[in-house]
C-alpha cells in the first residue's frame, strides 16, 4: 500500500512546476474564501476591463495610441455607467417596488389556483399537501418582506457601499486598462523563468475568461432586450423588471431559467388568468429560452465552454456556495481552469500519451 501511494506521489507531484501551480491555486482559493467580499470592487473592475479590451484593440487597429484608446474607452464606460445609475436603475427600482406591493394579491390568486388541484387530481394531491405548500410560500414571502425591511433600515450602509463602487470601480478600470501589461509583467516577475506549464494554463485561461465575459454580457443584453420587446408587445405588466430578470438568469445555467419562469407565469396568470394571452406569453417565453440555449449560446460559447452539463451544474453549486455571486458568475471559467490544470498536469499527460500509444 505504501509503495502504491509513493508511486502515485512520484507520478503526479514530482514535477516542481506542478507543485508551484498547486500552491498558486491553493493560495488563490484561500484569498477568494477569506477576502471575497473585500475584493468585490476589484473583481468587478477586472470583469469590466476584460469586457472593454475588445474596444481597446479595435481603436488601436484604427491608429489610436494606447493612452488615447484608454481614455476614449473609459469615457464610453463612464457614460454607460451614468445611464444605468440615473435612468435605468431608478425605473427598475420603481417597478420592483410596485411588484412587491402587488405580491400579496398575486400570492392569494396563486393560493386559490393551488386549492383547485385536490379537486381535479384527488389521487395525486391532497388538501394537506397544498396547505403545506401555501404555508411554505407564506414563510418565504415573510422572509422576503423582512429582507426588504432590513434593506430599507440599512439604506445608509447600502448607499455608502454603492458610493464606494461608483468611485473605486471606475478608478480601478482606468488603471487596469492603462497599465494591464505592466501589472501582468510585475506579477510574472515573481515566477520562475522556466514555466511552460504555467504559461500554457495562463494563456488558455486568459483567452477563455475574456471570451466568456464578453459572450456572457452579449447574451444578457440580447436575451434581456428580446424579452423586453416581447413582453411589451404582449402588454405584460412589469415588462422591464421581468426582462431584466430573464437577462440576468443566464448567469446561472439551467437553474436561472427555471427560477425566473415562476414570477413570469405568476404575473401573467394574475393579469390574464387562464386565457389565450397567458398561453401566448408562455409560448413566446419558451421560444426565447429555446433560441437562447440552442442558437445564441452555441454561437457565443462554441469555442469557450466544452464542459458536460453535469459539470456546469456542479461548478455553479460548488463555487456559488463558496463565493456567492462571483462564484456563480465565474463557475464555468473556474471549471474550465480545473479541466485545463488536469490536462496540463504531468501525470495526466503521461497517462494520455501511453493510452494513445496502446
Amino acid at each position: 500500500m505504501i509503495q502504491v501511494f509513493r508511486r502515485w506521489i512520484d507520478r503526479y507531484f514530482s514535477n516542481e512546476e506542478a507543485l508551484l501551480l498547486l500552491l498558486l491555486l491553493t493560495a488563490f482559493l484561500a484569498i477568494v474564501m477569506l477576502m471575497g467580499k473585500v475584493l468585490a470592487p476589484f473583481l468587478t473592475a477586472v470583469v469590466i476591463a476584460y469586457l472593454l479590451q475588445g474596444s481597446m484593440q479595435f481603436l488601436k487597429r484604427r491608429g489610436f495610441g494606447h493612452l488615447a484608446a484608454t481614455i476614449v474607452v473609459f469615457l464610453m464606460f463612464v457614460g454607460v455607467m451614468l445611464t444605468l445609475l440615473f435612468i435605468i436603475l431608478p425605473a427598475t427600482w420603481t417597478q420592483l417596488s410596485q411588484f412587491f406591493y402587488e405580491l400579496p394579491r398575486m400570492a392569494s390568486k396563486g393560493q386559490a389556483l393551488l386549492m383547485l388541484l385536490p379537486e381535479q387530481y384527488p389521487d395525486l394531491i391532497s388538501t394537506d399537501q397544498v396547505q403545506s405548500w401555501v404555508n411554505q410560500a407564506k414563510d418565504e414571502l415573510s422572509s422576503m418582506g423582512q429582507l426588504a425591511l432590513s434593506f430599507s433600515i440599512s439604506g445608509l450602509t447600502a448607499f455608502m457601499a454603492m458610493l464606494i463602487y461608483c468611485v473605486l470601480v471606475p478608478i480601478l478600470v482606468f488603471f487596469l486598462l492603462k497599465d494591464s501589461s505592466a501589472i501582468v509583467n510585475w506579477c510574472v516577475s515573481f515566477l520562475p523563468r522556466q514555466r511552460k506549464m504555467l504559461d500554457d494554463v495562463w494563456y488558455e485561461m486568459d483567452l477563455q475568461i475574456a471570451n466568456y465575459i464578453r459572450g456572457k454580457v452579449i447574451e444578457i443584453l440580447v436575451v434581456g432586450l428580446v424579452s423586453w420587446c416581447a413582453f411589451l408587445v404582449l402588454g405584460l405588466d412589469y415588462a422591464a423588471l421581468l426582462a431584466i430578470g430573464v437577462g440576468l438568469s443566464v448567469l446561472v445555467p439551467y437553474i436561472g431559467a427555471a427560477v425566473i419562469t415562476v414570477p413570469i407565469a405568476l404575473v401573467g396568470y394574475v393579469q390574464w388568468g387562464w386565457t389565450n394571452d397567458f398561453v401566448y406569453l408562455m409560448v413566446v417565453y419558451g421560444i426565447i429560452q429555446a433560441l437562447d440555449g440552442n442558437v445564441l449560446v452555441p454561437l457565443l460559447f462554441s469555442e469557450v465552454v466544452n464542459l458536460h452539463p453535469v459539470a456546469i451544474i456542479v461548478a455553479v453549486l460548488v463555487f456559488g456556495g463558496l463565493w456567492g455571486f462571483w462564484g456563480v458568475f465565474f463557475a464555468i471559467p473556474l471549471a474550465t481552469l480545473f479541466k485545463a490544470v488536469l490536462q496540463a498536469w504531468p501525470g495526466h499527460h503521461m497517462e494520455h500519451t501511453a493510452a494513445v500509444e496502446d
